[in-house]
């Protein structure tokens, strides 16, 4: 196995390994513990990644997944239904499941005038063929991974999807090929730390895994952390697509495989 390429995230590791009890796991979704393919319906969790989660949730503190997906998504997509002792965090916190119980807060107003303003937007922009819409109930995304040329068409939209979040009272969340148009206030760093700050007890350690710069908040939460005290590994499921999120981890893997494959080795 790779080992963490950083000091922090040796004793990070190290402290996990030590105290699993204590420890705090999180991990985005796509990209991370399922493939990213092109039509988002059809992801689906690493065949591996399922079974070793159910392994580990009962060895640590706490298992979290927060994602930018509706909650009730993931859980279907990972087959996690049957996990006890997972959170997800669906919507990057807005949504929460837990043990079969969903939590869902009503969609702010301005969800529903970006959905029907969107497409019209994307037209006067001249959006190319292939460029699609994912409506995620409280959020809706831009995708331009099916267009020709997918890079060029997400810079072209990213002015006017901007433009469209500051008359709606939304934000735009970047991602690998997407643009999303969500409500302010939430982020993964947010959402994981809220979860963090909800436990009985502080963990002796944490670590998030992810691979798109959504999950840049969710390792400035792991710093925060480790800032007070608290041991943590920042884990990236590497990718040719997006390298941002490598400058700051402490352990890069290959892809979801590479995340199945590190956690496995935390099994006794």
């Amino acid at each position: 196995m790779n080992l963490p390429l950083t000091a922090v995230g040796t004793d990070g590791l190290d402290a996990i390994r030590n105290r699993p009890r204590g420890a705090v796991l999180g991990f985005d979704f796509d990209g991370t513990l399922a493939p990213i393919v092109d039509d988002p319906d059809t992801a689906r969790a690493h065949p591996r990644a399922t079974a070793t989660l159910a392994r580990l949730a009962p060895l640590v503190g706490s298992l979290v997944i927060v994602t930018g997906r509706p909650a009730a998504t993931a859980v279907e997509y990972g087959g996690f239904e049957g996990i006890d002792g997972l959170v997800i965090l669906g919507l990057y916190g807005l949504e929460r499941w837990e043990s079969g119980t969903m939590t869902v807060p009503d969609p702010p107003p301005g969800v529903a005038e970006a959905r029907a303003k969107l497409p019209d937007v994307l037209a006067a922009a001249g959006a190319p063929d292939g460029t699609y819409i994912e409506d995620k109930g409280q959020a809706l995304a831009v995708h331009t991974r099916r267009t020709a040329e997918p890079e060029v068409a997400l810079e072209r939209l990213r002015s006017i999807m901007n433009a469209l979040a500051e008359r709606t009272g939304l934000v735009v969340e970047p991602g690998r090929l997407v643009l999303e148009l969500r409500p302010p206030g939430m982020d993964k760093g947010t959402a994981f730390r809220s979860h963090i700050d909800s436990l009985d007890d502080l963990p002796s350690s944490v670590l998030f895994a992810g691979d798109d710069l959504a999950d840049l908040t969710a390792f400035a939460a792991i710093d925060a952390l480790r800032a007070e005290g608290i041991p943590g590994l920042k884990l990236c499921s590497g990718s040719t697509e997006v390298t941002a999120l490598t400058e700051h981890a402490d352990l890069v893997v290959d892809g979801p495989l590479g995340v199945v494959e590190f956690l496995e080795t935390l099994l006794p």
